[in-house]
């Protein structure tokens, strides 16, 4: 599903961070001014290395005729090769302010590396149950299975916490989900130096902290039936059921084996086998599918952890873990932890992955955030960098992915942060507190810098 997706920046980065040296700042700044003054709607104005900087906003607006879709994707008679379509969720809360600002980025890196994207908006979640009734309508579904990826920004809100499990908000996400077959959920949980004073963890336990945790996603207790409510021994009882076949612990499995690869090699195995027969067949098939895979014999090892004590050794220990593969309601509690002690929520990214040729999931996994919607003070941070696995997974553009992910870091190099980060810095950093539409501007001008960088370059 994902081979390949996980591997670290390394000639390419070494020779964009090699190309950087020397350059002559005044020419940059020079040219920069072109570029201010204007929101950032100039920059198509400005040609680098022979392609635009940003470039034209597209509307993205839906529509089911056929014609018109050709047209906006801008798919010709004489076979000129269609648009990337990408579904764009904005859903409720913080969600269409953080979503505005990760499309932008989206298009201007993309315009600069000369790849077509089409960005078709649908409405999910409580936003969905206001328009249609309903939080996941089949025209949202219908389209985001004929895209090539779906970008999700956040659901949910006081306002319909009332209403039954399937008719919430987030019965949508996991409709959408299931409907997709998005089976893996990828959750990486990476701190930045420049916010580890964020982490509720001393520095000395928690610096350099790297984990990607596999979660499976459309099993388990969550879609296990049969599920209800019942009568027992003279009063109301609720159940739910929770299975795994063989399949889907193998399927699952074998996408952790993959990404380790990428990385460290280590897998942790997390279940409950001590009390559970479903952790029983987990432990016992992920054992199986290592060995059938050869996965010793290159250079991966596997190991097994009950579900609390992988609770605690987050917060003890959490370095000692590469990749930890687990079930979904295992995989949605410790993602949520992992997410806790590297500082932020505001910061991290999620990718929910199907089999190869099928749309992924992209998605920060903060909440909406209902509190500060409308207010131009979110972290669009998570948001944005979701877009940068979206191309990374989804596209296969990790170009794309690399210059989005060094922008987010060169724009917390330089000090700038949103509300919620604003104490997460080592004592003694100079910090400047911008809102959700100035982070994207900044994020902006970084990657129109590097390219005007570049540009100044001898070939």
């Amino acid at each position: 599903v994902i081979k390949g997706c996980c591997k670290r920046k390394t000639e390419r980065e070494r020779e964009r961070e090699s190309r950087k040296k020397g350059l002559v700042t005044s020419m940059v700044r020079a040219a920069l001014k072109t570029t201010r003054g204007g929101a950032w709607e100039n920059l198509s104005s400005f040609r680098v290395a022979g392609r635009v900087v940003g470039g034209r906003r597209r509307v993205h607006k839906a529509s089911n005729v056929n014609a018109e879709r050709l047209r906006r994707l801008g798919a010709t008679s004489s076979g000129d090769e269609a648009s990337k379509v990408i579904a764009t969720l904005p859903g409720d809360g913080i969600g269409p302010e953080i979503m505005s600002v990760a499309v932008k980025v989206l298009e201007t890196v993309a315009e600069g590396e000369g790849v077509s994207l089409a960005f078709e908006e649908y409405p999910v979640g409580g936003d969905a149950i206001d328009k249609t009734g309903v939080p996941l309508p089949d025209e949202t579904l219908e389209a985001c299975k004929a895209s090539d990826a779906v970008l999700l920004a956040a659901i949910g809100g006081y306002k319909w916490d009332n209403l039954s499990s399937k008719m919430r908000p987030e019965g949508g996400l996991l409709q959408l989900r299931a409907g997709l077959d998005c089976f893996a959920n990828l959750r990486p949980a990476i701190l930045q130096d420049e916010l580890l004073q964020g982490s509720p963890l001393k520095p000395e336990i928690i610096k350099g902290v790297d984990i990607m945790i596999v979660r499976e996603l459309v099993g388990g207790i969550y879609f296990g039936e049969p599920r209800g409510f019942e009568t027992r021994d003279g009063e109301e009882a609720g159940y739910n059921t929770m299975v795994y076949k063989k399949s889907e612990v193998e399927r699952i499995a074998r996408v952790a084996f993959e990404i380790a690869k990428q990385r460290k090699g280590d897998i942790v195995s997390v279940d409950k086998a001590n009390v559970l027969e479903v952790s029983q067949l987990w432990r016992k098939t992920v054992a199986e599918a290592f060995e059938a895979d050869g996965c010793k014999d290159a250079g991966l090892s596997l190991s097994n952890m009950y579900v609390d004590n992988c609770s605690m050794q987050l917060c003890s220990n959490p370095s000692q873990f590469d990749v930890i593969l687990t079930g979904n309601i295992f995989g949605d509690i410790l993602s949520d932890q992992a997410s806790v002690i590297t500082g932020s929520l505001g910061m991290l990214p999620s990718a929910s992955v199907s089999s190869p040729g099928k749309p992924g999931i992209y998605e920060p996994v903060h909440g909406s955030a209902p509190d500060i919607a409308g207010q131009d003070i979110a972290n669009p941070l998570g948001m944005v960098l979701s877009a940068a696995m979206m191309c990374r997974y989804g596209l296969n553009e990790p170009e794309m992915a690399d210059i989005i992910e060094d922008a987010v870091a060169d724009v917390l190099a330089k000090g700038y942060r949103t509300g919620d980060l604003m104490n997460s810095s080592p004592p003694g950093t100079e910090l400047k507190q911008v809102g959700c539409t100035q982070m994207g501007e900044l994020l902006l001008e970084s990657i129109a810098e590097e390219e005007i960088k570049l540009s100044f370059m001898p070939k």
